[in-house]
Formats: structure tokens, C-alpha cells, sequence
């Protein structure tokens, strides 16, 4: 499609490259440790399954917080994460592929926010955890520069507030001469 925005691309690839990590999980690993404190591998697909299934009520239907409440609250991944994960993306895709989509306006529990915004925000963060199931399963660790360029311009503009979230360890130093991947890692928090 001549007008896609190049967004939809990246959220695309970082469903991708997730999804490819989800499936690579052997049974016996879920119970495993991932480098997000106190996550196992099934903690962390949930916590990325539930973030999908926020996109759609969030993006297509207007809705907020508060009326779509705890309907995403617990396990939501059922017997078979992989197919749990799979429903989920899918739905975020087509969400965010809908018209007009991403200059919608999304009422996050931090604020209005405009829908691209959310997009690139759900993006790095599927990016990051890719990297987090990675290598918790023992999966190939490298992400995909062009991936890793977008979520370092993201980030690093607000890189210092978000230790203050709560939702970040704090940023590590990168050691001399670290590629990006390295640098963006150590930004949020991670020790590769």
C-alpha cells in the first residue's frame, strides 16, 4: 500500500520477531528466569499478550482505562501461549492498520496520547523484550538494527524519567565502544 505508514512496519517487525521468540519456547522453559525482575518467561509472554489485548478497545473502540478495568488482569495466556499470543497480534496489527488509526487520539492511564505514539511505545517495547525472552530461552540475542535505531531515537529523549516510572531499572553504563543494541539495552536498564 502506497500510503502505509512506515510505523506499521516497525510494530510489524516487533510482533514479528517476538512471535518468533514465543514459539521458540520449549515446554519445559516456561518457569524459567527472564532478565525483567521477578518475570518468569510465562510472566513476561503474559505481560506482552495483555499489552496487545489493550490496543484493540484502546485504539478501535476510543475506550479507557477505567471501562476496559481488569478484563486483562491475570493469566491470559490459557494452555497454549504461543496461540494466545497469536490471537493477541494479531488483533493489535489490525488495529493499529485501521484508517486514521494512528492519529486517533488513546486515553492511556498517564494521559491522552496520540495513537502513534502508543505504536512506537508498544514497538520498543516488544523490541526490548524480544531481546529479554532471548535470552532467557537461550534464543539468538541479536535484534534487528533497524529496529534497535528506532527504539534508541525513542527512548532517548526521555531515557532519565524512566528509572522514575517504576517500570525501569536503572540504566547501566554501557561499556567503551558498545554498538547501539548495547547502548539501549544499558539505557533500560539491562546487563547484556
Amino acid at each position: 500500500m502506497a500510503d502505509r505508514h512506515p510505523l506499521l512496519d516497525r510494530h510489524g517487525e516487533a510482533l514479528d520477531l517476538f512471535g518468533d521468540r514465543v514459539h521458540a519456547v520449549r515446554d519445559d522453559q516456561w518457569g524459567a528466569d527472564t532478565p525483567c525482575t521477578d518475570w518468569s518467561v510465562r510472566d513476561l509472554v503474559n505481560h506482552l499478550v495483555s499489552e496487545q489485548l489493550w490496543v484493540a478497545p484502546m485504539v478501535r473502540d476510543g475506550a479507557t482505562v477505567d471501562f476496559v478495568g481488569d478484563a486483562f488482569d491475570g493469566d491470559v495466556l490459557g494452555l497454549d501461549p504461543a496461540a494466545s499470543w497469536d490471537t493477541a497480534a494479531r488483533g493489535a496489527r489490525a488495529a493499529f492498520a485501521a484508517p486514521d488509526a494512528l492519529e486517533r487520539t488513546v486515553h492511556l492511564s498517564f494521559g491522552d496520547t496520540a495513537g502513534r505514539d502508543y505504536c512506537t511505545q508498544l514497538t520498543t517495547d516488544l523490541l526490548v523484550h524480544a531481546w529479554d525472552l532471548s535470552r532467557a530461552i537461550g534464543a539468538d540475542e541479536q535484534l534487528p538494527d533497524d529496529l534497535v535505531d528506532f527504539a534508541m531515537r525513542e527512548v532517548t529523549p526521555y531515557a532519565a524519567e524512566l528509572e522514575k516510572s517504576g517500570l525501569f531499572a536503572a540504566p547501566v553504563q554501557p561499556p567503551p565502544g558498545a554498538y547501539v543494541q548495547t547502548k539501549l539495552l544499558c539505557l533500560l536498564g539491562r546487563r547484556p
